[in-house]
């Protein structure tokens, strides 16, 4: 934990980690402004888990932030909490909705994470996920960004095979067996599943690329079935159809207690 956040600390600072821009210029500003129209959001009590800069602090009115860096304080005019999103400094049924941007996947333990966001959001209450789903292992080292000539014989293998590797048929030929089998526990079971997802090796010294310090690769599947199997409710996908062939983008939630 104290190499992640001073790496955040450090990170924040530059550029290159969080470019500085406007709101409306953000990749996922278009998905929250839909999600803050739809629940009528603008008035009401809403938290942001791993809010960095806090580019969207003014996208609402009654606005906190929370994240693991210190070093972002200075950027925010509403309030902001220094914390961890496992371990959330706030009481139970605080707020009306939860977003969460790119952030879930730096979380070494993301389970405890979402049930720190359903334990503070209130009941009915809507949470916004949009983290990087399954990232790469390879993100680490940035193989995809960095030219041939700084690995050796392995290295060299292995960013060649990435195009290979990243692709949908090769992907599709071991996650779709293994989503029938975690389908298969959700419609059998009679308890709430646990979330699966690989476990990666940060890179907190150098920053390559995206995700370089993911800490692991989430299954927007499996997400979806943490919150099911809990009885909460998947707005953005209405049928397990759609479920099973989730690839990617921001899942809304809303929690029933």
């Amino acid at each position: 934990m104290d190499r992640a956040k001073s790496f955040y600390d450090r990170e924040y600072q530059r550029d290159q980690y969080a470019p500085s821009s406007g709101v409306e210029e953000h990749s996922y500003f278009s998905n929250l402004r839909e999600f803050i129209d739809t629940y009528r959001l603008a008035e009401k009590k809403c938290l942001e888990v791993g809010c960095g800069r806090g580019i969207f602090q003014d996208m609402v009115s009654d606005y906190t932030g929370v994240d693991l860096s210190d070093s972002v304080r200075s950027y925010f005019h509403k309030p902001f909490f220094q914390g961890s999103a496992t371990n959330l400094p706030f009481g139970e049924n605080t707020f009306d909705a939860i977003w969460s941007i790119t952030v879930l996947e730096h979380v070494p333990d993301p389970a405890s994470a979402l049930l720190e966001m359903c334990r503070v959001v209130k009941p009915h209450g809507v949470i916004f996920l949009a983290p990087a789903w399954q990232c790469r292992s390879w993100a680490r080292d940035g193989y995809p960004v960095r030219p041939y000539g700084d690995f050796n014989t392995i290295g060299k293998i292995i960013k060649a095979s990435i195009i290979i590797r990243n692709s949908t048929i090769y992907r599709s030929a071991y996650i779709f067996p293994r989503r029938i089998a975690r389908l298969f526990s959700y419609l059998m079971g009679r308890r709430p599943l646990d979330l699966r997802y690989r476990k990666l090796n940060p890179n907190y010294d150098k920053y390559w690329m995206s995700d370089s310090d993911a800490c692991c690769s989430i299954d927007p599947f499996e997400a979806i079935l943490w919150f099911l199997s809990r009885g909460h409710l998947c707005p953005t996908y209405g049928s397990l159809l759609k479920i099973f062939f989730v690839r990617t983008g921001p899942i809304i939630f809303r929690i029933e207690k």
